[in-house]
């Protein structure tokens, strides 16, 4: 197989390399999203990954570009209506909805998700602030994001630049790979904390799977030696709302009165006197 062959992501994903990643990637993600509670979650873009596959939430979806469909990971149905379309679930795994949109224009109501993942799906976006931007729109307080990508810091990342001079890059990819620091200033910006982050795919950028399997080592000296330069990166942030904590019910503080005396009510006051009534 040629450099060539593996720059489209349907290509991709069943070559060497391809699976090399995409089962790091699945077993990462199956370990984080079970233990992640709530009533929404939301895949964007990459249906050759089932991100959700471990997930309990009643309603998950897979969401994909029709307009960016040109440099994204799928092809979008012959004949789709303006706006959002709800298919039938042709790319979505068994109990789930295909939803077609505009990824840059979410058709969520703010703060009604509680998880969403992003598998490589900015390094496909035209921009990915604005994208950053709608995820934190659409999710609850304390949300969670995950974002998987490919490390420009590795040796993965150094292949890819000098074969995208030589017009034969490795991954496929629509703009430049994002370095993992770049991906925490700009969740930071947006009100996130990051919660964790995971790196892997620690064996050169080899096509064949002979030549991979001869590498296998690297994995776990990766792991101690260079964990910073492994080809993929997990992060997963939580949103955040300053100003805002999570407390018990409220305590009234009742103060002493004069005799024959009553306070006026104010305006909190007597909300929480019907309340009570």
């Amino acid at each position: 197989m040629s450099d060539r062959a593996i720059i489209d992501w349907p290509t991709w994903t069943s070559s060497a390399p391809g699976r090399y990643v995409l089962d790091w990637e699945q077993a990462q993600l199956d370990h984080v999203v079970s233990d992640i509670f709530g009533y929404h979650a939301l895949q964007l873009g990459m249906p050759q990954l089932d991100a959700l596959r471990e997930n309990r939430m009643t309603g998950r979806a897979l969401v994909l570009d029709a307009e960016s469909a040109s440099s994204a990971p799928y092809t979008p149905p012959r004949a789709t209506t303006p706006g959002v379309s709800a298919l039938p679930a042709a790319s979505a795994p068994d109990g789930r909805s295909t939803v077609w949109c505009d990824l840059l224009d979410l058709p969520f109501e703010a703060q009604s998700v509680d998880l969403l993942v992003l598998p490589h799906t900015l390094e496909f976006s035209p921009d990915p602030h604005r994208l950053l931007r709608e995820a934190e729109r659409v999710l609850v307080p304390e949300g969670q994001l995950i974002i998987l990508g490919f490390n420009s810091l590795s040796l993965w990342g150094a292949r890819q630049s000098l074969g995208k001079v030589a017009g034969r890059p490795f991954v496929p990819s629509a703009h430049e790979m994002i370095a993992f620091t770049r991906i925490k200033d700009w969740i930071k910006l947006l009100g996130f904390d990051l919660e964790r982050g995971r790196f892997g795919c620690y064996r050169p950028p080899l096509v064949t799977e002979k030549w991979l399997q001869r590498y296998r080592f690297m994995e776990a000296a990766g792991d101690r030696w260079w964990p910073i330069f492994g080809a993929a990166y997990m992060i997963t942030a939580v949103k955040r709302v300053r100003g805002m904590r999570l407390i018990g019910p409220r305590k009234l503080k009742k103060t002493a009165l004069a005799p024959g005396l009553a306070p006026v009510a104010a305006p909190h006051t007597r909300n929480e006197t019907r309340n009570e009534h």
